[in-house]
C-alpha cells in the first residue's frame, strides 16, 4: 500500500483496497467488462475491442492478473485470459457489505 500504514487496517480493508485499486483504472473495467461479456476466455480479441496498443492491455491485464481477479491459461503462442471466480465472489462480496452498511440519515450535516 505505498506510504500508508497498512498494519492498522484490517486484513479485509487491505484486501478490497487492493482489488479496487487493481480495477481503478477505465481500461481495466473495460477489459473486465470484455472478459464477462464474452463469458469465457479472452485470447486476443482485446486490442480490436478496445482500441488500445497490445502493451498497454498487456500491462493491464498483469496488474489485473497480479491482484488475483483475471486468470491466464498458456495456448500455443497466446495467453488466455478470465475471470478468477472465487476472486471475483470476494469482491462482489466485500462490495456488498461496504455499500450496504450505508443507511441514509434522516438529517446529516
Amino acid at each position: 500500500m505505498g506510504l500508508t500504514k497498512s498494519e492498522i487496517f484490517t486484513p479485509e480493508q487491505n484486501e478490497l483496497a487492493m482489488l479496487l485499486k487493481a480495477i481503478a483504472h477505465p481500461a481495466r473495467i473495460a477489459i473486465l467488462q470484455q472478459i464477462i461479456s464474452a463469458n469465457a476466455c479472452i485470447c486476443g480479441d482485446l486490442v480490436e475491442e478496445l482500441g488500445l496498443a497490445q502493451a498497454t492491455i498487456s500491462q493491464h491485464l498483469k496488474e489485473l492478473k497480479n491482484a488475483g481477479i483475471i486468470q491466464g491459461t498458456i495456448e500455443g503462442v497466446k495467453v488466455c485470459y478470465c475471470i478468477e471466480p472465487k476472486t471475483w465472489a470476494l469482491l462482489e462480496s466485500s462490495l456488498k457489505n461496504l455499500l450496504g452498511s450505508y443507511t441514509n440519515p434522516k438529517s446529516c450535516c
